[in-house]
């Protein structure tokens, strides 16, 4: 009886000083004990993903939705001059084994490689390279003239019509905005270390001249058609194309190069092989009139282009010859 009464005290004293503990800790928190289950990082309050929307890029449509009417067509003209440029347009291409989708990969549609359908929704617009509005007609005849090393079609022309019918179509359902996310090439910041030739050779053999060749000279397929395009050299695009623009080159190479494993050199990589791309000879700019310094005055006077500086002891800007495009005369 009297242990049994023992037994009913001390239970009683225990859980009167469990309610006190369990007030207390209710009151003001206590130290996490060995026994106590941490709370599953699921469970914490953390802010919807919804706050930060990252740039949501343009998917343009399907091959497989484009009309099959007149106008179909004509897209369909436009892709193939678009992807075999001196197959579909000879008379306006220069001595290059460069095609439009050298630059605009995937036929033009893919974003951060210039496609078309952002530069379809981007004009009309002024540019600083001629200092005035330029058609989208007007900017695809720059491409012909600097790129391609050719001629530009005039307005009206075929070709023209079929190139645009092409880019209207893949910007169908794309809105009207010159800072459409995915157009033209990224913006790469600059490097630790100043860009340098030596470095970019070294980038250059381990990446590129696999596909490019060990002299830049591109490479051709089974047909003769052009593959790998010329990055210098006879068969390049001239000092006038917006490729021989450091930074444009940088930020196409970062986003893409090599081929298929875009991004996966370093910041400083990119602006090293870019420079080192761009310290080659090519063909002349076609606005050249016969002096080197007078030509970068009016046209390259930037630390984003190598014409008319000295790299290895030799003065660039000379320009390429080959049997249809001879250089002008210069001083």
């Amino acid at each position: 009886m009297k242990v049994q009464l023992a037994i009913t005290w001390t239970v009683g004293i225990l859980v009167t000083a469990g309610v006190i503990i369990v007030a207390a800790q209710a009151g003001q928190p206590g130290p996490v004990t060995q026994t106590e289950k941490p709370v599953a990082a699921s469970t914490i309050a953390l802010p919807a993903a919804t706050d930060v929307k990252p740039a949501t890029k343009f998917q343009p449509p399907s091959d497989l939705d484009m009309p099959k009417d007149e106008f179909g067509k004509t897209v369909q003209l436009g892709k193939n001059i678009f992807e075999h440029t001196s197959s579909y347009a000879s008379k306006y291409t220069g001595p290059t084994n460069l095609r439009c989708a050298s630059c605009h990969l995937d036929a033009g549609r893919l974003a951060d490689s210039a496609p078309l359908w952002a530069a379809y929704v981007s004009y009309p617009a002024y540019r600083s390279k001629n200092k005035h509005v330029n058609t989208y007609s007007e900017r695809m005849q720059g491409c012909f003239k600097f790129s391609m090393n050719g001629k530009a079609p005039p307005l009206g022309d075929p070709v023209l019509i079929a190139l645009e019918s092409y880019s209207y179509w893949l910007a169908t359902g794309a809105t009207i905005d010159p800072k459409i996310a995915g157009r033209g090439y990224p913006k790469v910041p600059k490097p630790p270390l100043a860009m340098d030739y030596a470095r970019g050779q070294l980038v250059f053999e381990q990446n590129c001249a696999v596909c490019h060749g060990a002299d830049g000279a591109g490479q051709a397929d089974a047909n003769g058609q052009p593959n790998f395009p010329a990055l210098w050299g006879s068969k390049s695009f001239n000092w006038g194309a917006g490729m021989g623009s450091i930074k444009n080159a940088v930020g196409f190479i970062k986003a893409n190069m090599p081929l298929g494993l875009g991004g996966t050199l370093s910041d400083q990589q990119a602006w090293d092989v870019a420079i080192f791309m761009d310290s080659h000879e090519r063909p002349q700019d076609p606005r050249f009139q016969g002096d080197i310094a007078a030509t970068r005055a009016k046209y390259h006077d930037s630390s984003d282009s190598m014409y008319g500086t000295v790299v290895n002891g030799q003065l660039l800007g000379k320009g390429t010859t080959s049997a249809n495009n001879p250089t002008p005369g210069m001083k």
